[in-house]
């Protein structure tokens, strides 16, 4: 019974803030607030160069309000091989910080 209590576990455990990276935006039409989780280890890409080495990672994400308007918010965010966040873009949104999302939410 002990296997089956460790799959169980693993499979219902919740990432921790180590594997995870809290991306915030605010829609540029209505101004609502939007924050989401993208996880470290499962959410991102591999990006290859030319010579198919591969050293960096790649996430785009659509996010859509829920309050206001239903306008996609495109962000795409490049990460260096020890995924910390080195380029990132946005459409249709801006970034905002976690305690500007907080104070709305």
């Amino acid at each position: 019974m002990g296997f089956f209590k460790k799959v169980a576990s693993f499979l219902s455990a919740t990432p921790t803030e180590m594997e995870t990276l809290g991306l915030y935006v605010r829609c540029d039409r209505c101004g609502e607030a939007i924050g989401t989780r993208i996880h470290l280890h499962h959410d991102l890409s591999s990006l290859y160069d030319e010579g198919g080495q591969g050293g960096a990672y790649f996430v785009r994400k659509t996010l859509v309000g829920s309050k206001r308007c239903f306008q996609p918010i495109e962000v795409e965010l490049t990460f260096d091989a020890n995924r910390k966040v080195i380029a990132r873009e946005i459409t249709g949104g801006q970034f905002i910080t976690e305690e500007e999302y907080q104070a709305e939410a």
